[in-house]
């Protein structure tokens, strides 16, 4: 490891320990320490300033909402629930009675799950009728680069995703997987690619910028 490596790494340690020591929610710093933070933050505050600028949370991330596969602090906002590895398996959502929920959401989690479908039916039962459903996955092409598992970036992944292909064995499409899980319980909002930011690297390169598909589907009221 070069000097230079050894310092960003031992930058990215750091800023993770004062988010564990002092529990800070990432959109409450600086917007210097934001750009910084954005090394070791998710793919949730990388999505946001899009995301204000769509009003996406003014439209869907009203009331009381559930992070699904948050971590300690990658959350959509401050005030949500939590949900990560400690709390039990997210595809049961054991201990949440059914219709707790304004809205529920997950980035990045569901391809970590083998049964996702029991996770989409779990997840729709604990939104109350009406409520928002947010899901983004990463896109196979802008963030895999391949087509094959294992995933060069995260060997826990069980698949990759297109948003409306299958391509067996390893591709599967997601509005395919979402619809065979909760079918007419829902109606869709919009499934689009998000690539904000992203820029062609060489396929060695990890991504940068969003690389993801993002849908929203609302519970059906009846």
């Amino acid at each position: 490891m070069n000097l230079q490596d050894a310092a960003i790494t031992a930058q990215k340690y750091f800023f993770y320990l004062v988010f564990r020591a002092k529990q800070l929610h990432p959109y409450n710093l600086s917007p210097v320490y934001r750009r910084r933070a954005r090394m070791i933050i998710g793919e949730t505050l990388k999505s946001r300033k899009r995301r204000l600028r769509e009003g996406f949370f003014e439209k869907y991330c009203q009331g009381k909402g559930i992070d699904i596969g948050c971590g300690p602090y990658d959350r959509i906002m401050p005030d949500v629930d939590g949900w990560d590895k400690e709390d039990g398996d997210a595809a049961l959502m054991a201990g949440i009675p059914d219709e707790t929920y304004d809205y529920a959401y997950s980035s990045h989690c569901l391809e970590h799950i083998i049964d996702q479908s029991r996770a989409l039916q779990n997840w729709l039962r604990i939104l109350k009728k009406g409520g928002f459903l947010i899901i983004s996955v990463p896109h196979r092409d802008l963030y895999e680069k391949k087509e094959r598992l294992p995933s060069q970036w995260n060997k826990d992944h069980k698949r990759f995703y297109l948003p409306d292909k299958d391509s067996p064995p390893d591709t599967v499409s997601f509005r395919r997987v979402v619809e065979e899980a909760i079918g007419k319980e829902a109606e869709w909002i919009y499934l689009k690619i998000c690539k904000e930011g992203w820029v062609p690297l060489p396929d060695h390169v990890h991504p940068r910028g969003e690389y993801q598909i993002e849908a929203v589907l609302r519970k059906s009221e009846s």
